[in-house]
């Protein structure tokens, strides 16, 4: 099967107005920074973590620590993504205790991915409280998992992708809707 452009829907201006909504809705939640890092689920969260991050820092003036977590031998369906599947490391140079996480992720789809996050962090210590940033949520969950902060939603069907194309690791930022033909 292969998958073909359906449409474009969010541009670059699109991301960078949702990720700095999401920015001030984490300030206003946990009323500023004390005890948050941010810390982004590879790949794509990874770049989105840190645009977090870096606009937080730029509306309070205050540095939030970053790290980067990878989910590979935490995913439920491990054996059937590859035979060998690349592993990558997780780099959170700090202690997550106490720490209040901002997770983010760039698709919101079943919550398996979230869920495998959820347990990598808890093996790296225990955090006050875990909340949920995606730039885009599609729908279809399969647990019990919601996003605190949402991008945008944008509802579709199961034949339906949502390709998030981010410049730090794609050469361009914009999402669109793909079907497989």
């Amino acid at each position: 099967m292969e998958l073909k452009l359906k449409k474009e829907l969010i541009d670059q201006d699109g991301i960078r107005r949702a990720l700095t909504r999401i920015s001030h809705e984490i300030i206003e939640k946990n009323e500023g920074l004390d005890d948050i890092v941010v810390i982004g689920v590879r790949t794509r969260g990874v770049p989105l973590a840190n645009r977090i991050a870096n606009k937080l820092r730029e509306i309070e003036g205050q540095e939030v620590k970053t790290g980067i977590l990878d989910i590979t031998l935490y995913r439920d369906d491990l054996t059937t993504i590859a035979n060998q599947p690349i592993v990558h490391q997780t780099e959170i140079p700090f202690d997550i205790t106490d720490k209040k996480i901002i997770l983010v992720d760039d698709v919101l789809y079943t919550g398996r991915t979230v869920r495998s996050a959820l347990d990598a962090l808890m093996d790296l210590g225990r955090p006050q409280n875990i909340q949920l940033a995606i730039l885009i949520d599609r729908g279809h969950r399969e647990l019990p998992i919601r996003a605190d902060y949402v991008g945008k939603n944008l509802p579709t069907s199961k034949q339906e992708v949502i390709s998030v194309d981010l410049e730090e690791v794609d050469g361009e930022d914009v999402v669109t809707l793909k079907e497989y033909v």
